[in-house]
């Protein structure tokens, strides 16, 4: 029996779904839109795609998407429905790149769809035995960060761009004073020249390590590696040189493979940030779906996985965060995990609801603002989101908890009616 991929997508067509779930099938196999010859029966039958299933949906009288081209015998509707194709394993092998080229590949500019929407993938073993996944996962990173029982609190660095090193050097300061558990840098933070990478590097490290011999607690700090293939690997090598406990990549920008690429050579956990996710995904009948892509980055070694937050500043919903969280708790092969990272507005306001609705503490809540902004400083900032915490965890009500903490109750008063930025 062949090793399949199976590929599911929502589909908006002018044509019949049949017909258009067949010109998917060809496209991303052995067909094109003219028979050529070499195309046998033998051939197919060892490399075609084939359907497995159509499930129609709703019609509509407007396309999602421009640019598509009705039958000559068209009712001026166009049709919905899920469609999942089984593509043969050994067309592509497992490998992460080529699978993209056939459940994506040119799909999305055919013309017989208004919209199409790569939804789920199910990756048979030989993906599980060419790519590891994550080395630490959420385990590996409760021991780095030597936090258990509970969330890693965390920070982004704030402003994104333009601290000095001697501005970064003294806000690394008071958060690891503070007792936080996580620090990252910005995404559009990297290695600039007003900043270098080893000069932030040793600066940060030399903080965390003074704060660790007064506080016992050494905090994790993401230093964002992002860059050129050999550039990746040269900026690991200097976090790990100087004691580093964590790395982040931008996904998206180094690709798949980039990523799958850093996992071979990593010493800490990966943290993988997802900016420009929402041009693959924010319009409900184009891109990929975040079910099927964070499968793909938990692959390629991702041990940490953006997800937005609850009530965030991003245009996202609290259905689609819930969904996409219990998708990187969801075990895959061997039965590893990556840890959800929640961000983006997040303040002591989001902590309550964040817990009931995602019924787990397995996760990194970064807050911005909602620490940075706080108006005690920084440590007032840091106890406030624990406190948020122990609070929800104990089925504790917020303003209750606060009447004794301060530091919980000055964060009602500056969030209470609209969220930390960050």
């Amino acid at each position: 029996m062949r090793e399949e991929v199976l590929a599911t997508y929502l589909i908006e067509t002018p044509w019949e779904l049949e017909t258009a779930a067949e010109v998917m099938a060809g496209e991303q196999s052995t067909g094109t839109f003219t028979a050529v010859p070499g195309e046998t029966d033998e051939l197919r039958s060892r490399h075609a795609a084939r359907i497995v299933s159509i499930k129609r949906l709703e019609t509509v009288a407007q396309p999602s998407l421009p640019g598509s081209m009705p039958p000559k015998q068209w009712n001026g509707r166009y049709n919905r429905g899920e469609v999942v194709l089984a593509f043969p394993l050994h067309n592509f092998g497992p490998s992460l790149p080529n699978l993209l080229s056939a459940v994506a590949g040119n799909l999305y500019e055919l013309q017989q769809f208004s919209g199409l929407r790569l939804t789920d993938l199910e990756l048979p073993a030989s993906f599980g035995d060419a790519y590891p996944g994550p080395k630490f996962g959420i385990n590996g990173t409760r021991r780095f960060a030597g936090v258990e029982g509970r969330p890693l609190i965390g920070t982004i660095i704030k402003p994104s761009i333009g601290l000095s090193i001697e501005e970064l050097r003294g806000m690394v300061r008071r958060l690891a004073l503070a007792g936080i558990d996580f620090i990252k840098d910005d995404e559009l933070n990297a290695n600039p020249p007003f900043a270098p990478l080893d000069q932030k590097v040793a600066a940060v490290m030399e903080e965390l390590e003074r704060a660790a011999e007064q506080t016992g607690k050494k905090a994790m700090y993401a230093f964002n590696i992002t860059g050129d293939i050999e550039e990746m690997k040269r900026n690991h090598e200097h976090v790990i040189r100087h004691g580093g406990n964590c790395v982040m990549v931008s996904i998206n920008s180094i690709g798949f493979t980039g990523l799958a690429y850093v996992n071979t050579f990593s010493e800490v956990p990966i943290h993988g940030h997802r900016n420009q996710f929402g041009y693959m995904t924010r319009c409900p009948l184009l891109g990929i779906d975040f079910a099927a892509y964070q499968k793909l980055c938990r692959l390629a070694g991702a041990d940490h996985l953006h997800v937005n937050g609850l009530d965030s500043k991003f245009y996202e919903s609290n259905e689609s965060v819930i969904r996409s969280v219990q998708g990187c708790l969801q075990p895959m092969f061997g039965g590893y995990a990556t840890m959800p990272v929640l961000s983006s507005g997040q303040s002591v306001m989001t902590v309550e609801p964040s817990y009931k609705e995602l019924q787990t503490y397995d996760v990194i809540h970064l807050a911005g603002g909602g620490i940075l902004a706080h108006p005690g400083g920084a440590a007032a900032g840091v106890a406030s989101m624990k406190q948020a915490w122990e609070a929800a965890m104990g089925g504790i009500s917020l303003n209750v908890y606060a009447a004794e903490r301060p530091e919980l109750l000055q964060a009602i008063e500056k969030f209470g009616g609209s969220h930390g930025k960050g």
